[in-house]
C-alpha cells in the first residue's frame, strides 16, 4: 500500500479530535491528581479526604453518565460538531471555577458539571474519526486520537508540579477555550450529513433498550471497558492506600500512579491498533490486552512489590494493558448505524468510566471488614469476569462498512 495512503491520518478531524481528546483527559484526570493535595489544602484529615475525595470523584463521575447520554443523541440528532463545540465550553468554564472552589459541596458541584462537558468529547470525536477515514485506516486513526489524547494525563500531572492545584484548572479551562478556534474550520463527518435526507429516527437511547439483540451488543460493547475503568478508578486513583497494604515501603502518592498509568496507556493505545490490524480482528486484540492487564492486576495485588519504584513500574504496565480504550470505541462506533453511532459511542465510553459509582462504593464499603487488597481483588474479579463475556459473544467489526443506520 502506498504511503500516500496514510495521508488521511493527518486531516485536521483526525487533528482536532486528538487535541480535543489531549484537553478532555487533561481535564477529566486532573482531579485524581489534584485530589489529595486540593482537600489538604482546603483544611481535611487524611480520613476525610479518603471519603470526600471518593464522593466527589463520583459526583464527576456522574456528570459523565448524564452527560454521555444528553451529548450522545444530540450528536445524532444535530450533528458531531454541536457536540464537540458545546461540551468544550461546559468543562472549560466548569474547570476554570474549580481553580476558585473554596468549598467540598461547590467543589463537588462543579465537578458534576465539568464531568457533563467532558462526557462528549471522547464520543464524538471517535465518531467523527471512524466516519471520514477510509475502513483499512480506522483502527489506526483510533489509535492517534487515545495516544495524543491521553497525553493531557502527563501533562497534567507536570502542570501541577510545576504550579499548584488552582493553576492547574485555569490552564486546564484555558486549553479548551484555545482549542474552540481550531474547530471552526471542520466540517461534518459525511455519513451523518447523509442520513439527514433519509426519512429515518436519530438518536435515541429507548433504542438500544426496545430491541433485543441491540440491547445484547450494546451491553458487550460496555462490558469489554470494565477493566479498564477497573485499574484506572480504583488501583491508580488510590495507589496510595493498596501500596500501603500491600507492605511498600516507602511512600507512594497517587497522582504518580496515575501518571504512569496513563502514559503506559499513550504506548497502550498505539500497540492495541496495530496489534488489531496486524491481526486483522478487533476482537483478538481486545482478547489479547485484557488478559495482559488480567496478570498485571494479579501481581499489582499479590506479587509482594516492594518499593514505589517497582509499584510505579507495575502501574505503568497496567496502563500499557488497558491501552484498548480507543479500540473498544470504535468497535462500538463499528457496531451500530450512522443514526445511533453517536449515540451509543458517547453513552457506552461515559457508562465504562462512570461504573465507579458501583465500583467505587462496593470497594469502600468492603474495605473495613475485608481489608483493601481483598476488597480490591472482589471488585476486580466482577470486571473482569463481565469483560472476558462480553468479548466472547462480540462481533468482529474488522473492516466493516458504516454506511448503514438502524431501524429504530
Amino acid at each position: 500500500m502506498p504511503a500516500t495512503s496514510y495521508r488521511p491520518l493527518f486531516s485536521l478531524p483526525v487533528v482536532v479530535a486528538a487535541l480535543g481528546y489531549f484537553v478532555d483527559v487533561y481535564d477529566l484526570i486532573l482531579f485524581n491528581i489534584v485530589r489529595v493535595p486540593s482537600l489538604r489544602d482546603l483544611g481535611f484529615s487524611e480520613q476525610e479526604i479518603s471519603t470526600l475525595g471518593g464522593t466527589i470523584y463520583n459526583w464527576q463521575q456522574a456528570g459523565l453518565l448524564v452527560g454521555g447520554i444528553a451529548w450522545g443523541v444530540l450528536a445524532d440528532k444535530r450533528g458531531r460538531l454541536s457536540v464537540l463545540f458545546g461540551s468544550i465550553i461546559t468543562y472549560s468554564l466548569a474547570n476554570i471555577a474549580c481553580g476558585f472552589v473554596q468549598d467540598p459541596s461547590w467543589y463537588a458541584a462543579l465537578r458534576f458539571v465539568a464531568g457533563l462537558g467532558l462526557a462528549g468529547e471522547l464520543g464524538a470525536g471517535i465518531t467523527l474519526v471512524s466516519e471520514i477515514l477510509p475502513k483499512y485506516l480506522r483502527g489506526y486513526g483510533s489509535s492517534i486520537v487515545a495516544s495524543v489524547g491521553l497525553l493531557g494525563a502527563v501533562v497534567a500531572y507536570f502542570t501541577v508540579v510545576l504550579f499548584n492545584w488552582r493553576t492547574s484548572y485555569f490552564v486546564g479551562g484555558g486549553l479548551g477555550i484555545l482549542l474552540l478556534a481550531l474547530r471552526v474550520s471542520l466540517s461534518e463527518s459525511g455519513l451523518f450529513s447523509g442520513t439527514k435526507s433519509q426519512a429515518v429516527a436519530r438518536g435515541s437511547l429507548w433504542a438500544f433498550f426496545n430491541n433485543r439483540v441491540r440491547f445484547a451488543k450494546y451491553l458487550r460493547c460496555i462490558g469489554v471497558g470494565l477493566p479498564t475503568y477497573f485499574v484506572i478508578g480504583l488501583l491508580a486513583t488510590f495507589g496510595n492506600e493498596f501500596a500501603k497494604a500491600i507492605g511498600v515501603v516507602g511512600e507512594v502518592a497517587s497522582g504518580r500512579c496515575v501518571l504512569f498509568v496513563f502514559i503506559g496507556i499513550v504506548l497502550g493505545d498505539i500497540f492495541s491498533g496495530l496489534l488489531s490490524q496486524w491481526l486483522r480482528s478487533r476482537r483478538l486484540a481486545i482478547g489479547t490486552m485484557i488478559s495482559m492487564t488480567l496478570l498485571g492486576c494479579l501481581y499489582y495485588l499479590y506479587g509482594s512489590v516492594a518499593t514505589p519504584a517497582i509499584f510505579y513500574a507495575v502501574c505503568g504496565y497496567l496502563g500499557f494493558s488497558i491501552g484498548y480504550v480507543a479500540m473498544f470505541l470504535a468497535v462500538t462506533a463499528e457496531t451500530f448505524g450512522t443514526n445511533l453511532r453517536a449515540t451509543a459511542t458517547s453513552t457506552v465510553s461515559n457508562f465504562v468510566r462512570a461504573t465507579t459509582l458501583l465500583t467505587l462504593p462496593l470497594f469502600q464499603n468492603l474495605k473495613p471488614s475485608w481489608g483493601v487488597v481483598a476488597a480490591g481483588s472482589f471488585v476486580g474479579l466482577l470486571c473482569f469476569v463481565i469483560g472476558y463475556a462480553s468479548l466472547w459473544f462480540m462481533e468482529e467489526t474488522f473492516h466493516k462498512d458504516l454506511d448503514f443506520v438502524e431501524e429504530i
